[in-house]
């Protein structure tokens, strides 16, 4: 990974609901892994599934910031 991308992570990812399908481009928190997303789409509450630290790594296009900086962070609790 180039320093450019440690230092200026992607903010925008598309989160895809395993259940319905429906698609929302999300802006991810650059300091923290987000555990929970409500689809816009029928409303499921979205957990990481085993072995990803959150949502965005799960469901997303781009995986969260503090996966692109090298962040090992470990699957969610």
């Amino acid at each position: 990974m180039s320093l450019k991308q440690q230092m200026d992570p992607k903010r925008q990812s598309t989160i895809t609901c395993p259940q319905c399908g429906h698609k929302e481009t999300e802006t991810m928190p650059t300091d923290a892994c987000q555990y929970f997303y409500d689809c816009k789409g029928c409303g499921a509450l979205l957990k990481p599934t085993q072995g990803d630290c959150c949502v965005f790594c799960s469901y997303g296009t781009v995986p969260c910031p503090p996966v692109q900086q090298g962040c090992d962070c470990g699957p969610a609790l």
